[in-house]
């Protein structure tokens, strides 16, 4: 039940057994943006201050004050939208029963990027609370006015493409700030950080590209987590600012973004390798018995620098190198066409490597992407990527 006053919401009901460190009173400013207001201490288990279908409604974690041995689902209260209802974010936390580290699995904060979805679904539903050791914190959808209208940015509005909110991490709340990076703010301060000892980020390519299983790695202990989950590519990078990736690092939480092949699908094959993978990042962790994953069964192609590949005429493209496919320097590897079909440009590879990324829509505009090589540069400043 809701009760008003003073432009102060609260929210009464059923007692949850929760150890979710919650604000009971919901502070709504006039424009109906959700004010930041600092999390009292830890008393027992607060309610939530809503439900949705059954579910509660939180808007801080503490995973570690939930009880132990079960499964817990959450909807986490974001922000405001345009017509003063909230964004709510999706997030399941298997709690262990022995102590442990907290492993915090986050997917789709690009809209149209949704096998990693499916990843944290898969994975959490196979994991024994019983016998985990630690926590499991999985957010199966970051971005929802993304997946709301399909995009890659964050789109609050009429579903023009939006902010990069893989850019905008940990956010900010002044005055002056966007919704975007409001909403990243309450993400990080609110249910990312506080929950995460070791961080994975799920992704795909974006509409009209594909990748093979590619991580990044930016630190020492992020390149083992990647080798453990043995994807095709595991490219040593110095990180984006704002990515949920570089931020962790940053913060000191060995974190690592992995890619997952292409856009718009639920891809069975990528996303069972990753649940085997994070199985054996969990193995590692001492989150689970040494034989509850199996072996990795894939070595990957190591790289520190990466190319774009991109066309300088207009036209229709026929990929001639496939993805994953080793190339050498000079080796044509598209050609573009014009509307009658002949060929008008022959693109030749700048680098040796690996293909890591191509497009999948074949018209492309002067100077559009048709593919990624990944490579060693032996430059001393790409010795841990660049």
């Amino acid at each position: 039940m809701a009760k008003q006053s003073g432009g102060i919401m609260t929210y009464s009901g059923k007692t949850a057994r929760t150890g979710v460190i919650l604000r009971v009173g919901l502070a709504l400013a006039v424009s109906g943006a959700l004010v930041p207001m600092a999390a009292p201490a830890a008393a027992g288990a607060p309610e939530p201050i809503g439900m949705i279908d059954g579910t509660p409604i939180i808007d801080r974690l503490d995973a570690a004050a939930l009880p132990p041995g079960q499964v817990h689902r959450f909807w986490f209260r974001v922000t405001d939208n345009g017509i003063a209802q909230g964004w709510h974010v999706p997030v399941i936390v298997v709690r262990g029963t022995s102590p442990g580290p907290r492993l915090l699995l986050t997917a789709a904060i690009h809209g149209d990027e949704l096998t990693g979805i499916d990843v944290i679904h898969q994975l959490t539903a196979r994991i024994d609370p019983t016998t985990l050791h630690g926590t499991v914190v999985g957010v199966p959808g970051l971005n929802i006015p993304g997946l709301l209208h399909h995009s890659r940015g964050f789109t609050p509005d009429d579903g023009r493409d939006g902010e990069n909110l893989n850019r905008l991490m940990p956010g900010k709340a002044d005055a002056g700030a966007s919704i975007g990076s409001r909403y990243a703010y309450r993400l990080w301060h609110g249910l990312l950080r506080p929950n995460a000892d070791t961080a994975i980020d799920l992704h795909t390519q974006s509409r009209g590209t594909e990748y093979v299983m590619y991580a990044f790695a930016g630190s020492p202990r992020a390149r083992e987590i990647a080798a453990l989950i043995a994807p095709d590519i595991i490219k040593l990078d110095p990180g984006e600012k704002g990515t949920v990736e570089l931020e962790m690092l940053n913060d000191g939480v060995p974190a690592i973004t992995l890619e997952l092949g292409r856009p718009e699908i639920f891809d069975a094959t990528m996303a069972w390798r990753a649940v085997e993978g994070i199985g054996r990042v969990m193995i590692d962790l001492k989150m689970q018995a040494a034989n509850s994953a199996p072996a990795a069964g894939t070595t990957p192609y190591v790289a520190n620098a990466i190319v774009p590949v991109r066309a300088t005429r207009g036209g229709f493209a026929h990929i001639l190198a496939p993805l994953g496919s080793d190339v050498v320097k000079g080796q044509a590897v598209a050609t573009i066409s014009d509307a009658f079909g002949r060929i008008v440009e022959t693109v030749k590879a700048p680098e040796s490597g690996r293909v890591n990324t191509i497009a999948t829509d074949p018209m492309r505009d002067p100077g559009d992407m048709l593919m990624r090589i990944v490579f060693s540069s032996p430059a001393p400043e790409c010795a841990q990527g660049c």
